[in-house]
């Protein structure tokens, strides 16, 4: 095997490794009103045993055992929903 191989069949190696361990990324959109208005109130990476989340300035940071769960703090208030929005293009099978 030549260095060319083994360098193609490592860095092959590395792709399909990244691909398997990457987080998802997603959003938490808060929605006010019917069709009103909206904003981000947390980007996120999800992990089949975690998720982690920040808040568009930084200040806010938070664990939680799964997106959906986390989802819960940001729908509080009249008038006022939220609901994940999947930024990656790979659905979970």
């Amino acid at each position: 095997m030549s260095p060319t191989t083994g360098q193609q069949q490592y860095e092959e190696f590395v792709t399909e490794l990244l691909a398997d361990e990457r987080p998802r990324l997603f959003a938490v959109l808060r929605e006010f009103g019917t069709h009103q208005d909206a904003e981000v109130a947390a980007w996120g990476m999800a992990w089949p045993d975690r998720a982690e989340l920040v808040s568009p300035n930084g200040r806010v940071r938070m664990r939680s055992e799964s997106p959906e769960r986390a989802l819960r703090v940001f729908g509080r208030g009249e008038d006022v929903s939220a609901r994940l929005v999947w930024v990656d293009a790979d659905p979970v099978s």
